[in-house]
């Protein structure tokens, strides 16, 4: 496998370390690619054998030879009112991981919302900030197929009150960017299963800021590492739908 980068633009992304951070739409394209990055949302052994299926081992060494790259791949999607939203797949050889992270100009850094590593910290979306999010339309950024939106957004969700069309909107991004045979079932197990920490209650306050109860949340203002009330209220508006 060659690793090339179809935009070598530099990704600024203040507040957060790490990089280089390059852009690498063609791994979009490369079902090996999302089965790895959708590795820790299959919660079961059936959503793992559906996801992987023969794919487990050259998927695996997909992702040891991106994870060798002295770059980051980093997607970025863009949303409305200039924000931006960040996918990095760290390349630490003994630290893999994605974040997830909000920014806009204005803002002194960017917004970590969640981590999908070892040490999972989620979640970080609920899902009508997910498909808002992947539909959006927004010109610019690497990204702007809604399918892989919706995929490389998947991970950071959390959210116990999924309508009962969610499946049914994931199973064409699966679909349309990976070879699993069954997309419907697919979709199902991975919309039960919702990452390392699982499903979250979501809330909105008066002021309309939306926050949950996970343990391991940014968005969680009982968490001692969550952001001040200033930043989550940003963060909340501008990912509403």
């Amino acid at each position: 496998m060659t690793m090339h980068s179809e935009d070598l633009h530099p990704v600024a992304i203040p507040g957060y370390s790490g990089g280089p951070y390059t852009h690498h739409r063609e791994f979009l394209d490369e079902h090996l690619f999302w089965l790895g990055h959708l590795h820790s949302c299959a919660g079961s052994e059936e959503a793992e054998e559906l996801l992987f299926g023969p794919d487990y081992e050259a998927s695996g060494e997909f992702h040891l030879q991106m994870n060798d790259t002295a770059d980051w791949p980093t997607f970025t999607l863009a949303l409305t009112a200039g924000h931006r939203f960040h996918i990095v797949c760290r390349t630490f050889e003994d630290d893999p991981g994605t974040d997830y992270l909000l920014h806009h100009p204005d803002w002194e850094q960017a917004e970590l919302l969640a981590a999908d590593e070892g040490h999972f910290m989620g979640p970080g979306l609920s899902w009508p900030e997910l498909t808002a999010i992947a539909f959006n339309g927004q010109p610019g950024g690497s990204a702007a197929d809604p399918h892989a939106r919706l995929l490389l957004l998947l991970p950071a969700l959390g959210d116990d009150d999924l309508p009962d069309d969610a499946p049914a909107i994931l199973a064409p991004a699966l679909a349309d960017r990976t070879a699993v045979p069954d997309p419907g079932r697919l979709a199902e197990l991975l919309l039960e299963g919702q990452g390392a920490c699982g499903p979250a209650h979501w809330t909105t306050s008066d002021l309309g800021v939306r926050v949950n109860d996970g343990h391991y949340s940014f968005r969680n203002p009982a968490n001692p590492f969550a952001p001040p009330p200033h930043r989550l209220a940003q963060v909340s508006a501008a990912l509403t739908p």
